[in-house]
């Protein structure tokens, strides 16, 4: 039965690139897809900006098993979209709720350009970008339950999570016909999509996961800050592809998504540093580029719909509900979130996506809508039906995901291994090797 199995693999495999599509590349920009094609590249790097960033957070027997985890997610993800994520996501809509299967294995998805998402650039070139925010979306959650995960619990994981969780939020908010972007729910680069639907994730995670061992009762304070502030510019870095490139043009809209991007991050980061000085006595180095991704998480739904004034104020106020969720409120409620996904970009995600309610206008992005204060309250309410919604169903399901396979797999290490470390207990390595 398995040399069946595999043999069936096999033929797939051989057989199903033999479909030929017809191409039309008329249309296509050469500048578009070049800004386009930049855009996937940056994106791809925050992947291990990101493993950097949590990296430098855990302690040192725990650095490579974060490494590894962020790597391996970018892996299945990468295949799981090719081969049925993309379809699911952003194929033939299906009763606004999910895309169908007539793009699995790409089909149907070559080089010319598709009129439903992005008609200057090849189809191909959109899918690859794509990919990238699905790569990036689960990744963001194993902060929630580092040093503590089993490796291969992981791993049937991010391939469920993404499947039934990511790639319908994205077909609700962003695929044609999806229900979300049809009522009017706006978001240019992924506050609900990544942000909010990653950061409830994590928070559920977390909370079924249960506390480090030792957690509140033993130090656990990251062991490489250089490595993590490395990570933070990289992500940075990687984000003006994240936001502006999600214009799908070298245009206009993109700059301004550029411009508004950084202003919210060192808005954030200087309101975050600012709180800290006078909440703890001193700003630290951590503080402020935790300050920078709540910036950066949260303009991301509004990039694309927001000037610069407005972009400042969106960042300053993220800095003061992200400070407040990760160094008030969670200690007092006592989870342990261990590198504040939900935080940072589950609170972050919440705001931005309300924030596009208030200053979201046309005068920046003429195919958007003007919000609040641009004479347009009924948004505010738009936005909130889109975060309820996303929160209530990544919620569910991420719970009903760990239950079953708590019951089938266990999700976390022996104790004895998470004394040991996941570096040495679940890849068989060591981050740093002492020589006598």
């Amino acid at each position: 039965m398995k040399s069946k199995f595999t043999l069936a693999v096999i033929l797939f495999f051989l057989i199903f690139p033999g479909v030929v599509y017809a191409q039309d590349l008329s249309s296509i920009d050469s500048g578009d897809t070049a800004w386009l094609l930049i855009s996937t590249a940056l994106v791809m790097l925050m992947i291990p900006g990101l493993a950097l960033f949590y990296g430098g957070m855990v302690r040192r027997k725990n650095v490579l098993s974060t490494l590894m985890q962020c790597f391996v997610i970018m892996c299945v993800v990468g295949l799981q979209w090719i081969l049925w994520g993309y379809s699911l996501a952003f194929g033939p809509d299906k009763w606004g709720i999910i895309g169908g299967l007539e793009w699995l294995g790409l089909n149907s998805v070559g080089l010319s350009p598709s009129p439903d998402y992005a008609s200057t650039v090849p189809h191909q070139a959109f899918m690859i970008f794509q990919g990238m925010f699905a790569a990036i979306t689960p990744a963001l959650i194993i902060g929630a339950f580092a040093e503590r995960m089993k490796f291969s619990t992981l791993l049937i994981f991010t391939l469920l999570w993404t499947t039934l969780v990511y790639d319908p939020v994205c077909h609700w908010v962003w695929g044609t016909g999806g229900w979300l972007g049809k009522l009017g729910v706006l978001d240019f680069a992924g506050g609900i999509v990544v942000h909010l639907s990653s950061g409830i994730a994590a928070l559920i995670a977390a909370l079924m996961m249960g506390k480090r061992r030792g957690y509140l009762h033993e130090p656990m304070p990251p062991h490489n800050l250089p490595m993590t502030v490395l990570g933070a510019a990289l992500l940075w870095f990687g984000w003006f592809g994240f936001n502006a490139g999600s214009s799908l043009s070298s245009g206009a809209l993109a700059v301004s998504a550029f411009v508004v991007t950084n202003t919210a991050a060192v808005a954030a980061a200087l309101t975050w540093a600012i709180i800290e000085w006078r909440h703890r006595g001193n700003p630290t180095v951590l503080g402020i580029v935790t300050g920078a991704v709540a910036g950066l998480a949260t303009i991301t739904p509004a990039s694309g719909f927001v000037g610069p004034m407005s972009a400042i104020v969106i960042g300053i106020a993220a800095g003061v509900f992200c400070y407040i969720a990760v160094s008030v409120i969670k200690p007092k409620l006592g989870y342990d979130d261990s590198l504040d996904v939900f935080g940072v970009h589950g609170i972050g995600g919440i705001w931005g996506v309300l924030a596009v309610g208030l200053f979201a206008s046309t005068a920046i992005n003429p195919d958007g809508v003007n919000g609040l204060f641009f004479g347009n309250p009924a948004q505010i309410g738009i936005q909130a039906i889109g975060i309820v919604a996303v929160l209530l169903y990544s919620l569910v399901v991420t719970w009903v995901i760990l239950k079953i396979l708590d019951v089938l797999l266990g999700l976390r290490v022996s104790v004895k291994d998470e004394i040991m470390g996941l570096d040495l207990s679940q890849h068989s390595e060591s981050g740093y090797t002492i020589l006598e």
